[in-house]
């Protein structure tokens, strides 16, 4: 949608019927000005359906500041990826003198909750899309989320969605049809090995491959699981990240078999280890530095700073090729 498009304030006033000044007054929460409880659901409501979003930068100069942008860290582990992205944006916000505070989820989301509260920011952003009492909380403030797969920043692409295709085909050019995915044993994880799977499986489908085998992969029936798996006809295993393609690989050996020979094995995230596993562990890389550059443009121009146009999004991710594919 481009800028001339979008909703405007004068939209949601005529879908309310309100005025505008009554709009700016319920979407900036105007302090002493009396609005029913009534009309301010009403504004919302209409601003939400025609998916209206202010500009945040006018917003944060007629406030008098800079403004502020959560940048939440899942419970989940990626590798460096999310720390890498976190400094790589602080440092590039703050260049626009916006700053960016990292803010780590918790077991009860208690800490992003408090952050919403205390700071009043005018975004929240992400590597991964959030859920659980995280999502709910910055739904419930009414404050813009940003992540990798969100509508403004489709120029960056899906990451499950690339990297799913990355691994497929790689696999599929080898002469792999059948394959399977492993879980890590660990239950906080398994969200985003929910979010690497649901890539798999569009990047399967689209190829007319057989529906992908799952299984958790644990070190002491990790035998008993890849020789079900080679049995069933599998050929190769795609792991939700590298620890748990190693997990793979060991019990590849547990059973006698052979790594890629009788199973291929192909992790995500690139972590160093990866180099020395037995053998070197084929994954996909991220290069945080590619991601910070097109995704801080266009978060900056979703929230009304005059920026430049985010640059191609070329070398996002890669393969790395090794001797377990």
């Amino acid at each position: 949608m481009s800028r001339s498009d979008r909703p405007t304030k004068a939209d949601v006033a005529r879908l309310a019927k309100v005025s505008t000044a009554t709009v700016s007054y319920v979407l900036n929460d105007a302090k002493g000005v009396s609005i029913s409880a009534q009309t301010r659901e009403t504004v919302q409501r209409a601003a939400r359906q025609l998916g209206y979003r202010p500009n945040l930068a006018a917003r944060n100069l007629a406030r008098g500041g800079s403004g502020v942008v959560l940048y939440i860290v899942p419970r989940v582990a990626l590798g460096e990826l999310v720390i890498e992205v976190g400094s790589g944006m602080t440092t590039a916000l703050a260049r626009h003198g916006v700053m960016s505070l990292v803010v780590f989820e918790t077991e009860d989301d208690r800490q992003v909750g408090e952050a919403l509260s205390s700071f009043d920011p005018v975004a929240v952003t992400s590597v991964f899309p959030l859920s659980g009492g995280a999502l709910a909380a910055v739904e419930a403030a009414g404050v813009p989320r940003f992540h990798l797969g969100s509508s403004e920043l489709q120029s960056v692409g899906q990451l499950h969605l690339l990297t799913g295709e990355m691994r497929v085909d790689h696999l599929v050019e080898r002469g792999h049809r059948q394959l399977a995915f492993a879980y890590t044993e660990s239950p906080k994880w398994r969200p985003l090995g929910d979010y690497w799977l649901t890539g798999l499986e569009a990047a399967a489908r689209a190829r007319d491959l057989p529906d992908l085998r799952v299984a958790t992969v644990r070190p002491h029936d990790a035998a008993a699981t890849v020789t079900g798996w080679v049995e069933a006809g599998v050929t190769a295993v795609c792991a939700q990240n590298d620890e748990t393609a190693f997990v793979v690989q060991h019990g590849i050996r547990e059973a006698g078999l052979r790594c890629p020979e009788d199973l291929a094995v192909m992790g995500v995230d690139a972590i160093p280890l990866g180099e020395v596993a037995a053998p070197p562990l084929t994954t996909v890389a991220f290069d945080a530095d590619v991601i910070v550059e097109i995704a801080i443009a266009v978060l900056l121009r979703s929230l009304g700073y005059q920026v430049p146009d985010p640059p191609p999004d070329t070398g996002l991710a890669r393969v790395i090729a090794r001797r377990s594919t």
